[in-house]
C-alpha cells in the first residue's frame, strides 16, 4: 500500500465542512466503542451494522457517507482488536483498553463518496457539502487507476487540511547484494551504534527548538480563554510542534533508508522504547528533558526500517 499526500486549497466553508465530517466521524466511532461496551459479543460486522441504525437515529450521520461512517467504526474496532491481541500475547503493563476520542484530526471515505475531476482537483459528493478541493503536491496520481485508491482520507494539521490517498501497488526495489550485515543498538547518548563502531550523533530536534516552544507557550497563557487570540496562538504553538515531528520523521525516515540499502541484513534489539526512557527510581517516571530519550525518534526509525526492508530485495533473494 503506497499512501500519496497532497495539501488541499478551498474556501473557508469548505474548510467548517471537512470539520464537521471530521467531528462526525468522531462520534460514530465513538458510539461504536460504547455499543461494543454495552454488548458482549459484538463483532466487527455488527459495528458496521449498527452504522445504518446511526444514520436513521442522527441527521448529521445520515448526511456522512456511508463508508465513511464505516471507516470510523473499523477505527473503533481496530482499537478493540489491538486491545485483545495485547492480552492474548500479556504485554506487560497496561493492554491500551479502548478509550473515546475527544479531537479526531482526521476522516476517512473508502471507495465511495469522492470523485477525481483531474489529477489536481478532487470533488467529495456526500451531503457534508465539502465539494471540490484543489490537490497541491509532486506527486502524480494520473499514473495510477482509479480503482488502485483504495480509501482517501482528510487530515487537519496546523498548518491546513491535507488530502492522503492509499493506493494498491506493490513496491518493490531490486539491489545488488552488497554482502554487508550490520548490528544496530539505540542508545541515550548516540542515536545508534552499529557492529562497526559507526555511531550516528542525536539531532535533538526538540532540544534546539525549546526556546520557540517556550515563547509560543507563554504567548498562549498570556490570552484570554476562548478568544480567537488564544485560538492564534495555539494554531503559531501546534505549528511549532508539527515541524519537530516532521525533522524527527524525515531524520529516520533518511536513515533507515540508507542502512537498508547499505546491507544485506540488519539486527537491531527488540526493545520497549516507554522503558528505556524511564528512570531507574520510583514510580519510574519519565527521564527529564535533559535525558534524550523521547527526543530521538527510535520508533519511527524502527518502523521505516522495516518498511524499507520489506520493499527492497536483493537480487539473489
Amino acid at each position: 500500500m503506497l499512501v500519496l499526500e497532497f495539501k488541499v486549497k478551498g474556501k473557508p466553508h469548505q474548510y467548517a465542512a471537512i470539520d464537521e465530517a471530521i467531528r462526525t466521524a468522531q462520534f460514530v466511532r465513538n458510539k461504536a466503542l460504547r455499543y461494543w461496551i454495552d454488548n458482549r459479543g459484538v463483532n466487527k460486522y455488527d459495528l458496521n451494522k449498527y452504522c445504518r441504525v446511526l444514520a436513521r437515529e442522527y441527521g448529521f450521520a445520515r448526511e456522512l457517507n456511508s463508508t465513511a461512517r464505516q471507516a470510523s467504526a473499523e477505527r473503533a474496532w481496530s482499537a478493540i482488536s489491538r486491545f485483545f491481541e495485547n492480552c492474548r500475547k500479556s504485554v506487560p503493563g497496561k493492554k491500551g483498553y479502548p478509550r473515546f476520542k475527544k479531537n479526531s484530526r482526521s476522516v476517512e471515505y473508502k471507495t465511495s463518496g469522492w470523485k477525481l475531476l483531474d489529477p489536481k482537483h478532487i470533488v467529495f459528493t456526500d451531503k457534508k457539502n465539502i465539494g471540490r478541493l484543489k490537490l497541491v503536491g509532486t506527486w502524480d496520481l494520473a499514473f495510477y487507476s482509479t480503482e488502485q485508491i483504495k480509501r482517501v482520507r482528510l487530515v487537519r494539521r496546523a498548518d491546513g487540511y491535507y488530502a492522503q490517498f492509499c493506493v494498491s501497488v506493490e513496491v518493490r526495489e531490486t539491489l545488488e547484494p552488497s554482502g554487508n550485515t550490520v548490528g544496530l543498538d539505540v542508545g541515550l547518548k548516540e542515536f545508534y551504534t552499529d557492529s562497526n563502531g559507526e555511531c550516528e550523533p542525536n539531532p535533538r530536534f526538540y532540544r534546539n527548538a525549546e526556546k520557540k516552544l517556550k515563547r509560543a507557550h507563554r504567548r498562549v497563557g498570556k490570552k484570554q480563554k476562548g478568544s480567537t487570540n488564544r485560538k492564534k496562538a495555539v494554531n503559531r504553538l501546534g505549528r511549532v510542534h508539527l515541524k519537530i515531528s516532521r525533522q524527527r520523521e524525515e531524520h529516520a525516515k533518511r536513515l533507515a533508508r540508507c542502512v537498508i540499502r547499505s546491507n544485506d541484513l540488519v539486527a537491531y534489539e527488540d526493545v520497549r522504547i516507554r522503558n528505556l526512557v524511564r528512570n531507574h527510581y520510583p514510580p519510574f517516571a519519565p527521564l527529564s528533558k535533559g535525558g534524550w530519550g523521547d527526543d530521538a525518534g527510535w520508533y519511527q526509525f524502527r518502523k521505516w526500517l522495516e518498511q524499507f526492508g520489506e520493499g527492497l530485495r536483493s537480487l539473489w533473494l
